[in-house]
């Protein structure tokens, strides 16, 4: 019998649906995470980030990556070590813009805080047309019971 120091693989919880190219998907996304995470012990570790950064993620695909009639596949899973967010689009081209902003822009800082909130995020081709823009989070650092 061989024994190893190695923990167990992290069981993951997934959840996913499609969405309409709506302003009101971004809403449908938050409360789609809201629901995996409240029943995945610790879920909401990732809450903050998590729900901050799918809105940005499906407010893009709305707004840039979805011409008119297409949906949008949110595909989320989570585990006690990372949530991966997943926002799939039917646009063609394959890498979301990252632009400067300036204080007075009214828009454009989406992408800037997916980089800056994430572990690691990027962009991928989806199988057919379009692609996967994603964004891997950690949990929220506790100190005493409450996020640091």
């Amino acid at each position: 019998m061989s024994g190893t120091s190695e923990s167990p693989p992290a069981a993951t919880a997934g959840s996913s649906c499609w969405l309409l190219r709506s302003k009101r998907s971004p809403g449908e996304a938050r409360r789609l995470l809201e629901k995996l995470l409240a029943d995945v012990p610790d879920g909401q570790r990732f809450a903050d980030v998590g729900l901050l950064l799918v809105s940005e993620l499906v407010t893009n695909a709305v707004i840039h990556g979805t011409p008119s009639g297409n949906r949008i596949r949110l595909e989320l899973s989570v585990n006690r070590v990372r949530l991966r967010i997943e926002v799939h689009d039917a646009r063609a081209e394959r890498e979301p813009v990252l632009r400067p902003s300036s204080a007075d822009d009214e828009n454009g800082r989406g992408l800037i805080l997916v980089k800056s909130l994430s572990q690691r995020w990027g962009c991928c081709p989806r199988t057919g047309l379009g692609k996967i823009v994603w964004a891997e989070i950690g949990p929220a650092a506790t100190v005493g019971g409450c996020a640091a």
